[in-house]
C-alpha cells in the first residue's frame, strides 16, 4: 500500500496490489485519513479494481467521483 500527499491531497495508490486485498486497504485508508479528505484512490486502468473500489465505497456510503479514468476522489464520509 502506497501512500503519498500530492499538492496537498493524500493519495492511496493501488498499481500492484491484488484484488482480493484492497478491501481492507481502502476502509483503513479512508477512515484514517478521514481529517484530509478529499482523498484520492488511484486504481490505474484495471475496470475490476475500479469496480471493487466503487462498490465497497458505496457499500460503506461513502462519497465519490470519478475525475477521470482509473482516478476516484473519495468526498465525503
Amino acid at each position: 500500500m502506497i501512500v503519498f500527499q500530492e499538492r496537498g491531497i493524500t493519495h492511496l495508490d493501488l498499481h500492484g496490489e491484488r484484488h482480493a486485498d484492497v478491501a481492507d486497504m481502502i476502509l483503513d485508508f479512508v477512515y484514517q485519513y478521514q481529517g484530509e479528505i478529499p482523498l484520492i484512490i488511484i486504481c490505474g486502468n484495471s475496470i475490476r479494481m475500479i469496480t471493487i473500489v466503487s462498490d465497497i465505497l458505496t457499500k460503506d456510503s461513502i462519497t465519490f467521483s470519478s475525475p477521470r479514468f482509473g482516478i476516484i476522489r473519495v468526498e465525503r464520509i
